[in-house]
């Protein structure tokens, strides 16, 4: 079976790198010539093109930093799409979006599936990454051959879409905490703690998370990166509030993380490192929120094993 993977960004060159390492017939495309020419040293195939790659391919997959972005591809892609051709959109998107570009494909006898993934960078790295699948069952019965190389725990999500909502979700869930555990650190060394101690407190109280047991050890390091910018964060927890005002759901917290890194783009960039969101709470205090001991960027220490589906509870 051929694979083509569209989009070799920060998760998709891992993504793709996993399924390659694993021995998957799989050729790829991005808009940076040089990304691609990176992957084909390391073994694999030039796709092209994303009508190519279609054209090729039994299967495709698209990684983008943006609904806009998905839809340009789909829109290239479309003319070549036949009965039985299969598109997987692993980017982070809007559930009404994936669910209209996916009604496209399905209107030309194609079949369309929604997999974003969560865990990180790093753990996308080594395939250990959570995967969730919405499409129909049938469906996800073809591919999970194939997320089970990219990822460690796969959960089937229902219908279409459905696992973009819960995507969203959880990056507004992640980015919640990591907010809370900038406030946290800080008020931690303002009152004269040892940040190495209150993060081991931290860790192991109920005021853990894995937010805290990742992104908190690159903040303390000074590094901050987890290889996300600010940019995609307000992406992000902007897709969640979508899903919210969509469903009539008065939110509070959800305003104010927008407009947090509202002010955070405005201050440092968009491709600001997400974590660097605690550079405003170090300015407004002229504290510096660094501790020696923690890693610069985070490495998956659990070893490559083969995923499996997740069954939630009946």
């Amino acid at each position: 079976m051929k694979i083509g993977f569209i989009g070799l960004g920060n998760v998709g060159s891992k993504l793709s790198g996993s399924l390659l390492r694993n021995g998957v017939d799989i050729r790829a495309y991005d808009l940076n010539a040089d990304l691609v020419s990176a992957f084909v040293e390391q073994g694999g195939k030039a796709g092209g093109s994303a009508a190519a790659l279609m054209r090729a391919c039994e299967i495709v997959i698209t990684c983008l930093p943006s609904p806009a972005a998905s839809d340009a591809v789909m829109q290239e892609m479309l003319p070549e799409v036949t009965k039985g051709k299969i598109w997987m959109e692993m980017s982070t998107t809007d559930e009404a979006e994936v669910r209209r570009l996916g009604a496209q494909v399905i209107d030309r006898g194609g079949m369309a599936v929604d997999c974003p993934v969560s865990g990180g960078c790093h753990r996308a790295d080594t395939g250990n990454i959570s995967i969730f699948a919405g499409c129909d069952r049938a469906t996800f019965e073809r591919i999970l051959p194939l997320l089970t190389i990219m990822g460690r725990r796969v959960l089937h999500t229902g219908d279409l879409g459905s696992a973009s909502i819960l995507k969203v979700i959880t990056n507004y869930l992640a980015t919640a905490n990591l907010v809370s555990c900038t406030e946290a650190l800080t008020v931690a060394k303002a009152a004269g703690m040892d940040l190495n101690v209150a993060y081991e407190a931290i860790r192991i109280s109920s005021g853990t998370s894995f937010v805290h047991e990742t992104e908190s050890q690159v903040i303390l390091n000074g590094s901050r990166d987890i290889s996300f910018t600010m940019d995609l964060v307000a992406k992000d927890i902007g897709l969640f509030q979508k899903v919210a005002d969509r469903a009539e759901v008065p939110l509070e917290l959800s305003p104010l993380l927008i407009e947090i890194f509202r002010d955070g783009i405005a201050r440092y960039g968009p491709r600001e490192l997400s974590p660097n969101i605690i550079r405003r709470l170090e300015e407004a205090t002229g504290l510096d929120i660094t501790a020696p001991g923690f890693p610069s960027e985070m490495m998956d220490d659990e070893p490559e094993e083969r995923g499996a589906e997740i069954h939630p509870k009946s």
